[in-house]
């Protein structure tokens, strides 16, 4: 039972949920990009280009072999081409890039306020407390009472 109870306390500390959190919303983020430069960045840029059609751009290796029969009468099955897909790599690494972009904003604000933060407290003096009206009147009193004397 130690060890249930060990990991049940793991996985329950508060920075195992927020780095959870951190990756659901990540996932999520990281499709809304996928979609921005698919269909949002690489149209325009495909027309730019002559109408290129970025995730279809590719290399073949080998043709494909369509199903035929042999001299024999026996099937030989169909094969696909092998190609190399580097339209679909540009796309991704189109991804990839505007994601870095987007998290190294996000940081450098987060830095930035952090910065400013910091310089506030910094620039702040601690101001001291202001005596109540009760040690004011006190105050007075014994002011008062030392002149009198």
């Amino acid at each position: 039972m130690g060890i249930i109870k060990e990991f049940k306390e793991f996985a329950m500390r508060g920075n195992v949920m927020d780095m959870a959190i951190g990756i659901i919303i990540g996932a999520a983020f990281g499709k809304i990009i996928s979609s921005l430069v698919k269909d949002v960045i690489m149209p325009p840029i495909g027309v730019l280009m002559g109408g290129v059609d970025f995730s279809k751009l590719s290399v073949t290796i080998k043709d494909a072999v369509p199903a035929s029969v042999d001299g024999a009468g026996a099937a030989v099955e169909a094969a696909e081409a092998v190609t190399i897909n580097y339209g679909m790599f540009i796309n991704t690494v189109l991804d990839f890039l505007i994601v870095a972009i987007a998290i190294f904003v996000v940081i450098k604000m987060m830095n930035k306020a952090s910065e400013a933060m910091k310089k506030k407290e910094e620039e702040a003096p601690a101001e001291p407390a202001k005596p109540s009206n009760e040690e004011v009147l006190l105050t007075e009193i014994r002011d008062a009472l030392r002149n009198k004397g």
